[in-house]
């Protein structure tokens, strides 16, 4: 299971984390992967001037825009998805 947080504190939300969130869930119904990937909300991640901030699995912190939603879910959420099936 991969565990997806989208922070949606007020400096992310004002940059789009809602989109992000809505984008993201679409892209793991898209790929059948209900089951395996969890997308949810956190408030704050502590990276603010960066954002809209991503953790994936409690580990690195990312700086996606809701317009790079797919590119960041092809390389960053299917790639941590083939490594728990390892």
């Amino acid at each position: 299971m991969v565990i997806v947080e989208v922070c949606i504190g007020s400096d992310c939300h004002s940059k789009g984390a809602y989109e992000l969130v809505s984008s993201l869930k679409s892209l793991v119904k898209k790929h059948n992967f209900d089951d395996e990937v969890v997308i949810k909300g956190a408030f704050c991640l502590g990276h603010c001037t960066k954002a809209v901030s991503v953790r994936i699995d409690r580990d690195q912190i990312y700086s996606v825009q809701p317009e790079k939603a797919e590119e960041f879910f092809e390389e960053c959420i299917k790639k941590n998805l083939e490594l728990c099936r390892i």
